[in-house]
């Protein structure tokens, strides 16, 4: 009952994510958020925004909230502005408060200045922007910008635009007042509530031609691949067949004097379990849930424009991935019970928690050098019992159903060949163990998205993506298996695995390269945010093309071995 309610809860709050949007009244309150200020090119260290010493309008202060788990993980820290702001009613230039500039806040404030500190603000769900100041030419004096000028679009009752224009500088001198003031003007406005974001989209990602070659160049090494592939295999299969077939009609004493080899002579143990088969199975178990998490999201992305809510990707990904979990018991409970486990109920709890525990042993991690620096970014102790409850009263028991599903339907070895009771020894030759790196297209777009102020949006793009890597991921993965094979190597498990996991080494290897190259990011809080969860999403990668790739390989062993005669 436990775990109903918590999927009830999650699913209510994936809801609210696309509910009705504010319409509002004539003279209507409308709530100016402060979110957060940091550096420029640290776009992951971020603070309160009354971590500097700014002042607080004269208005009721509302206190912050978090309106999903996706913001509260993320670090959305919403605080009252403290600005009287009405819907449609304009505000003259108006002072809201003074700051009382003493040295300690001075030196608050340069330092901001020096690091090109900007901070971001919320109305209506819009994301607003501005620079808390600029120096000198010679770097000598600092200046404050003080006044903020709102001009706010609106469309019958809703607003669709806003734009921040800062202005009265002023010099920052220690012992002074600073007064701090803000305008508001409303204009009407021709663009519609459901096009409101696309300013903040990047629409000259369709103009380069460099993407549609990118994509064009893609689906023909795609088609080139998959057709080489299959005419290489055909033929050699076709070759492979005809040999054994006119081998079987010699008789035995031609047979003894024959050259046998080839993949037909492990066919008594082809289909014996893997090394390791606990983890093994937990881990193709894993991949197969990231895979339909990483299909189901795209999905509901290219649908629902998720980029319009604060949080509701990240909450997206948390809800489906805990809904999707019986995926993971079925997969992984079913291959460990095929190999002949009987420890199912430890493979369960390794599948269940192998992911999240990755995911929030790293978070944690992170999270003391976000508390230690003060950042925005720490996750709140409520929201990591929030994570722990749907671990423990969620994925676990759905996992267990998936479990219990997946070694009662398909838990029984229906293998067409029979396992030998003793393994036949591997020939001591060098074996075709490639260890294949796929390309991970568009690449640049999705590490700018993730790392500067860049909003993805281009799903169908990503869904693309995700197609022709699988694709290209088994093409590669049956071909190493099939040389493997016939070297007479039936070790093919681990191996496609591996060589399908292997795009995670080439994914992580080119953050360093964006890392260094293409970004300005600087400070231990930020190195380690960045490489932290990039290795988080590396691992996931990785893990999600190694089951694909295993999948993929394991449907085409099946397939050749069912179609030779074997006696």
């Amino acid at each position: 009952m436990l775990a109903v309610f918590v999927i009830i809860c999650l699913n209510a709050q994936f809801i609210s994510l696309n509910g009705i949007p504010n319409a509002y009244t004539d003279k209507e309150e409308v709530v100016l958020w402060m979110n957060t200020v940091g550096p420029y090119h640290n776009r992951q260290e971020t603070y309160k925004y009354f971590s500097l010493p700014f002042c607080v309008g004269t208005k009721k202060t509302i206190s912050h909230y978090h309106e999903t788990l996706g913001e509260a993980l993320q670090g959305v820290e919403l605080e009252f502005s403290g600005l009287d702001i009405k819907f449609k009613d304009e505000v003259m230039q108006t002072t809201y408060c003074e700051i009382e500039l003493d040295k300690a806040k001075r030196d608050a404030f340069v330092y901001a200045i020096k690091n090109h500190y900007w901070y971001q603000m919320y109305i209506d769900d819009l994301p607003i922007w501005g620079i808390v100041g600029e120096a000198d030419e010679n770097g000598e004096d600092h200046y404050l910008w003080t006044y903020k000028k709102l001009e706010i679009g609106f469309n019958g009752n809703r607003i669709v635009d806003v734009n921040l224009t800062s202005e009265g500088k002023v010099k920052l001198v220690p012992n002074t007042r600073i007064a701090m003031s803000y305008s508001v003007k409303w204009k009407k406005s021709d663009v519609k509530f459901e096009d409101r974001f696309d300013k903040y989209l990047d629409p000259s990602f369709f103009q380069h031609r460099i993407h549609w070659f990118s994509i064009f160049n893609s689906f023909m090494m795609v088609i080139f691949l998959v057709g080489l592939v299959s005419m290489i295999l055909m033929r050699t299969l076709r070759k492979d067949y005809a040999r054994y077939s006119k081998e079987e009609e010699m008789d035995d004493m031609d047979r003894d004097l024959g050259d046998e080899y080839g993949w037909k002579q492990v066919h008594g143990d082809v289909f014996r379990p893997s090394s390791h088969p606990m983890i093994f199975s937990s881990l193709i178990g894993s991949g197969c849930q990231i895979f339909s998490v990483s299909f189901i999201v795209i999905v509901v992305a290219m649908v629902e424009d998720l980029y319009t809510e604060r949080g509701s990707m990240l909450s997206t990904a948390i809800f489906v991935y805990a809904a999707t979990s019986p995926v993971n018991g079925y997969f992984g409970g079913s291959l460990y019970a095929k190999q002949g486990g009987r420890r199912w109920i430890k493979q369960m709890f390794i599948g269940a928690f192998l992911i999240p525990a990755m995911v929030c042993g790293t978070a944690f991690f992170i999270n003391f050098i976000a508390m230690y620096y003060h950042a925005s970014r720490a996750i709140p102790f409520g929201t990591m019992v929030a994570v722990c409850c749907i671990c423990l009263f969620v994925i676990l028991p759905l996992n267990l159903v998936g479990t219990i599903l997946g070694r009662n339907l398909s838990g029984q070895p229906n293998f067409p060949c029979r396992v030998n009771a003793v393994p036949r020894p591997i020939p001591e030759k060098k074996c075709w163990k490639w260890k294949c790196i796929v390309c991970l297209f568009c690449r640049y777009f999705i590490f700018t998205s993730f790392w500067a102020y860049k909003i993805y949006y281009v799903y169908g793009f990503m869904m693309l993506v995700l197609v022709i890597l699988c694709i290209v991921t088994v093409c590669v993965t049956i071909v190493c298996t099939y040389f493997l094979l016939n070297a007479e190597d039936y070790r093919w498990q681990w191996t496609s695995f591996l060589s399908a996991a292997s795009t995670a080494v080439y994914v992580y290897m080119y953050s360093f390269y964006y890392y260094f190259f293409k970004t300005k990011m600087y400070g231990l809080f930020q190195t380690s945010f960045y490489f932290g969860y990039m290795a988080v999403f590396s691992t996931s990668l990785g893990i999600m093309c190694g089951a694909v790739g295993y999948v993929g390989t394991s449907a085409f062993v099946r397939k050749i071995y069912t179609n030779v005669k074997i006696d």
